[in-house]
This record gives C-alpha cells, structure tokens and sequence, in this order.
C-alpha cells in the first residue's frame, strides 16, 4: 500500500450558514425553507479535510478571524487530522461567511463574504513551503496574488501544482498561463475563463483543449453526475461519471479537488486519477452536509463500488 501522501492546502476557513429550500429563489423572490444550519465550511478547509479523510497527511494553511467563527472551523480541522499550525489568526478580522441555500434536487447557490480570507499574503506564502509535501492543493477565495506567487514558488521548488480556479478571479487567464500542474474548474468557471460558455460535453472537451494550450499541464473540467473531461499535451477524454442519488451537492467539488490532488500525488496515472475524483466527488453527494459529506475510502467504495487507492 502507498505511503500517506503529504498534502499543503493553501486556501479558504468558513463558516456556512446553510438552509435547504423546496427551490433556489429567484431575482427579487423570498422562499421559505428549514431552520439555518450553522457549519464549519470553505473551499480550502473542505478540501484539506477531505484529503485527510482519504489517507493523505495534510496541513491547512490561511486565515481566520480571532472569533467564535474561527475557533470553530480550526477545531474541526484539528478533529480531523488535519496540521492546523499554517492557519493564522487575524486580530480584528472576522472569519470568512458562507451564505449557502440547497433546493430539493441537491443544487445549491452559495455567496460568501470573504473577511479573513482576504487578508491571505506573504505570512500564508512564507508557511505553504515551511515543510515538504508532495502536492500544493490551490483554491481561489484568497487573494489571486497569493495564488500566482505560490504557483511561481511550487514551479521553482518542483512541488506538484493542483489548482481549483473556483470562484473565478479577474486575472485568470494570467494564472492559468503562468503554468499549472493541474487545473480544476466545472463548465461555468471554464467558460468564465476562456470567456465563453461551456455548457455540453463537447464544448467542455473544446474548452479542456483551450485551457491546455493556455498554459495548463493537465486540465479537468466536471459535469457534475456526467463525470469530467480530461485534456492535457495527449488530447482530451471523457471520464464517466457515477449514478447515485444526489442529497446534498454542497462539498462534492472539493472532494473531487482532493481526491486528485491525493491521487496524482501518489503517482496515479492521470485518467485513473480523474476516475477516482469523480467516485469521490458522487460519494459526497449522497451525504448532507459540507464537511459532514465528505467521504472516506469506505464511504466511495459503498457508494460507487470504486475501491479507494489508500487503506
């Protein structure tokens, strides 16, 4: 069996307020929905969680405030497993907020107000590279600053790159063209970075191609229940997706995120590797919950029948 991977996350702690609805309301419309659920949440925190619940040594670095909040998300990664001692506590500052609505269906609509998040710079930069890992996990609701000098410091150090351009910065056609490793976005945020809309399988494979020549070594683009698109110097391919039934799909694109970034480092080939993030990222579907969601090996292989590279 594969040595535990070192994993560095360098993103996103919130809190998500979450409340399920019988459908996402519309411009100027007010829908009634259950009572709010207050959970530890954030792109980054998510994904370090999940890379832990999946066997891989991790350390979160980022940002919270010095408030309930914070404390909060930070315990929970520690529960976890997951080498807090990355994240820094800013004085002052409120931790970062997630506004999350979840209809009948699974779907959801998040907003969230950075706060601590966006005071991410050099301090987070100096603590990503403190310790050796063997892949740098990158999501966008930090600064783009700090996502750009990390890529540039992991291309120097030879440390394996897997960004997540999710929400989608200004200037992202810059950091995909600075060169990354992988890149991971779904259709909208694909086309929000070519500028154009990616809506069918065919177009996600138009856009992978794109996105490739731009500056990304490996890309994947996810279709949700219809798996993801696979493109890089060999061409483009079509990774199936998983049937299962969807409870909550709040979480499921950061499981997919970790369980690559776990998996290509250790040295999965990358179609194997995008089949294995898509039964992570259905695992995470069939479970309510952002964190609570996440799944273990067991929990992808009783969901899909896909058999998790680490025990």
């Amino acid at each position: 069996m594969p040595q535990p991977p070192k994993v560095t996350v360098l993103g996103s702690l919130n809190m998500d307020i979450s409340v399920t609805v019988p459908r996402l309301a519309g411009p100027g419309e007010t829908v009634l929905g259950s009572a709010a659920r207050l959970q530890p949440g954030g792109k980054g925190a998510n994904q370090a969680l999940a890379a832990a619940r999946l066997g891989a040594s991790v350390r979160m670095v980022g940002c919270c405030g010095d408030d309930e909040f914070g404390a909060t998300v930070r315990s929970a990664l520690t529960a976890g497993g997951v080498d807090v001692t990355g994240v820094r506590t800013i004085g002052g500052a409120p931790s970062g907020l997630a506004l999350i609505t979840v209809d009948a269906a699974g779907e959801n609509s998040i907003t969230v107000a950075p706060g601590a998040n966006g005071l991410a710079g050099q301090p987070e930069l100096a603590a990503a590279f403190t310790a050796p890992c063997d892949a740098l996990l990158l999501s966008a609701e930090i600064p783009a600053t700090v996502l750009a000098d990390a890529l540039a410091r992991a291309r120097n150090a030879r440390v394996l790159s897997v960004l997540n351009l999710a929400p989608v910065p200004a200037d992202a056609p810059r950091l995909v063209a600075a060169g990354v490793d992988w890149l991971i976005v779904n259709g909208p945020e694909a086309g929000a970075v070519l500028g154009s809309q990616v809506r069918s399988p065919a177009e996600a494979r138009s856009a992978a191609a794109a996105l490739a020549g731009a500056g990304a070594r490996h890309v994947v683009i996810t279709l949700g229940a219809a798996g993801a698109v696979l493109g890089g110097a060999d061409g483009t391919s079509a990774v199936a997706g998983f049937s299962v039934r969807s409870v909550d799909s709040v979480g499921a694109g950061d499981a997919f995120a970790a369980a690559l970034a776990v998996a290509v480092a250790v040295g999965a080939p990358p179609a194997e590797a995008v089949r294995l993030a898509c039964a992570a990222g259905a695992a995470a579907v069939t479970r309510p919950g952002a964190q609570d969601g996440l799944p273990t090996g067991d929990d992808v292989l009783a969901a899909t029948g896909v058999r998790w590279l680490l025990g």
